[in-house]
């Protein structure tokens, strides 16, 4: 089976996120397939390379693009949602004349679109948060 994830809660309250991640990590261990991974809403904040997390919290980005690498999966981040939460890649950075980007490597931010196609292509598509 393909799935296809949308993520909408923040990596850094409650426990969807994760919950995502792990349900991605044993689609992938089952010998399913994982398409895309959307992140809307604050999931965008998953694409941010600026958190520094104390030791003891899990850096879900970071796993996030580790899960990616392996299983070649794309990250997506909805380019409205994360502008409106200040995460923007270098074009978005200078097209709002902003002085820096913080969209984390792995992580590519595009339109609802590429959701839409989500939707068409994959066999299920698992909303978190």
């Amino acid at each position: 089976m393909r799935f296809a994830l949308l993520v909408n809660a923040s990596p850094h309250a409650g426990q969807s996120q994760d919950t995502a991640y792990r349900f991605a990590c044993a689609a992938v261990a089952g010998g399913h397939a994982v398409s895309r991974v959307f992140f809307y809403r604050d999931g965008v904040l998953a694409g941010s390379w600026l958190p520094a997390l104390p030791a003891d919290e899990v850096d879900l980005g970071a796993r996030w693009r580790a899960f990616a690498e392996l299983n070649g999966v794309e990250l997506v981040v909805c380019v409205a949602a994360a502008l409106r939460r200040g995460v923007l890649n270098a074009e978005e950075a200078e097209r709002w004349e902003r002085d820096g980007h913080n969209l984390a490597p792995g992580f590519e931010l595009s339109g609802l679109g590429q959701l839409v196609e989500s939707l068409i292509e994959a066999d299920r598509v698992v909303e978190f948060g």
